[in-house]
């Protein structure tokens, strides 16, 4: 049925709507969709208990006992060592009622669902990249690929430095064990776009937005490195991203690259190395000096808050980016979110184009 009201919902877009909007709206039934389907699972005994039927019931409970609990905070096993009591650690642990597997320390690559007990099945939606929404403040925008079409048009409107930010991203499991081997087969797709939301003179456009899709095989490991340090994954990807534009505004690229993850504690650091793709029609055939062949990000949690950063450099041409976020708690899965950025390439327009910015917003955690 969702699938037959997902289609309905589709088929009726004006096909003139731009589209950013026809994404965004593409993207309702299809997160619809994944909550109802996270609420297949019971979570508190309630869930059993209000059920008439006695063999639902029965069900519903056995059910229940054999989900293992969700690896969160609350279930993170405070060391006293850090500063808190044991009194501390106890009641942490005894709130998030956790299995034995959950009372370890909390892991920043859960979500690629490394541990057996947390595997949740296929086509579940999963996080991939931050899900945000920034209002942001840019140092310099970049007019000059804006300005052939000004002069067509007549018109000397100048973009503002003052933008909303957003960021869509999930994955889902396609196969796991896939070919009789310990390796999972993962979709991924993340959107982001920058509005000229406060630009009234240009009528607020969507300035720029990347759509990148993404397929990746990850095979699960757990190598001790030392000093408490684990390989915790490897895993190959492939990647294509474009701003889904024409003329002298197309940019695109495709890579394959290979990834590991490794992590200590509330610490985590993923890394990758890429191989661009050549395409027959080019619109940025220099995009590696600016973008780099690889980059690396690192993650620290801590008492609910995250602090992250992901870092690129071309040692051959010297061009690097820096952004570096901190998400901090407000409620729920809801949290305050603040983003600077320094470089090349935060969009693909501007991929060689250095910028600055900053940002403060929401994040959506799932």
């Amino acid at each position: 049925m969702q699938s037959d009201a997902t289609a309905y919902f589709c088929n009726r877009l004006p096909l003139k709507m731009p589209l950013p909007y026809r994404t965004l709206l593409i993207s309702l039934p299809l997160l619809y969709a994944a909550h109802a389907v996270a609420q297949e699972t019971p979570k508190l005994l309630a869930d059993c208990a209000n059920i008439a039927d006695n063999s639902l019931r029965l069900a519903c409970f056995d059910k229940l006992a054999a989900t293992p609990a969700p690896r969160t905070e609350a279930a993170v096993v405070v060391n006293p060592a850090d500063g808190a009591p044991a009194s501390v650690a106890t009641v942490a642990v005894a709130t998030a009622q956790p299995s034995a597997e959950s009372s370890a320390k909390f892991s920043q690559l859960d979500h690629w669902e490394l541990d057996g007990p947390y595997q949740r099945g296929l086509f579940k939606f999963r996080p991939h990249h931050a899900n945000y929404l920034i209002a942001t403040r840019t140092y310099r925008p970049n007019d000059t690929p804006y300005q052939v079409y000004r002069d067509l048009a007549g018109e000397d409107i100048r973009l503002s430095k003052a933008e909303l930010a957003y960021q869509l991203s999930f994955k889902l499991k396609m196969m796991q064990g896939a070919f009789g081997k310990p390796v999972d087969l993962w979709f991924g797709y993340t959107q982001n776009s920058f509005w000229q939301a406060a630009n009234g003179k240009a009528s607020s456009p969507f300035r720029e937005t990347n759509y990148q899709p993404e397929i990746m095989a990850i095979a699960p490991l757990a190598f001790d490195i030392g000093g408490g340090v684990k390989l915790t994954h490897v895993g190959l990807g492939l990647n294509h991203q474009s701003n889904g534009q024409s003329g002298t505004l197309s940019r695109s690229w495709n890579r394959v690259y290979a990834q590991f993850g490794i992590e200590k504690d509330g610490f985590s650091a993923t890394g990758r190395v890429w191989k661009r793709l050549s395409e027959d029609d080019d619109d940025n055939p220099d995009i590696v000096d600016y973008m780099g062949r690889g980059d690396l990000a690192l993650a620290y949690r801590r008492n609910g808050n995250t602090y992250s950063s992901t870092l690129r450099h071309n040692f051959h041409t010297s061009r690097s980016a820096v952004q570096a976020a901190w998400a901090f708690p407000l409620s729920g899965n809801l949290k305050g979110y603040a983003q600077a950025f320094a470089g090349y390439g935060q969009s693909l327009i501007d991929y060689n184009y250095f910028q600055r910015s900053v940002g403060l917003g929401l994040l959506g955690t799932f």
